[in-house]
């Protein structure tokens, strides 16, 4: 995924299907510098991880 379009999803009021190696995940926030997001499965906020962009597919 671009780091436009985990912006625009990060922002975006409605729930946008994402996910990470298959699993369903919540983006919280997009490093442009880093090409990075910082994750969470759905429902498991503790498990918050920091992966690259390219891991992430919009369903």
């Amino acid at each position: 995924m671009d780091s436009q379009r985990a912006k625009e999803i990060v922002a975006s009021p409605t729930m946008i299907n994402v996910t990470c190696d298959g699993e369903p995940v919540y983006i919280q926030h997009v490093d442009d510098k880093k090409e990075t997001a910082r994750i969470y499965p759905l429902g498991q906020p503790e498990n918050e991880k920091e992966v690259a962009l390219s891991q992430l597919n919009e369903q």
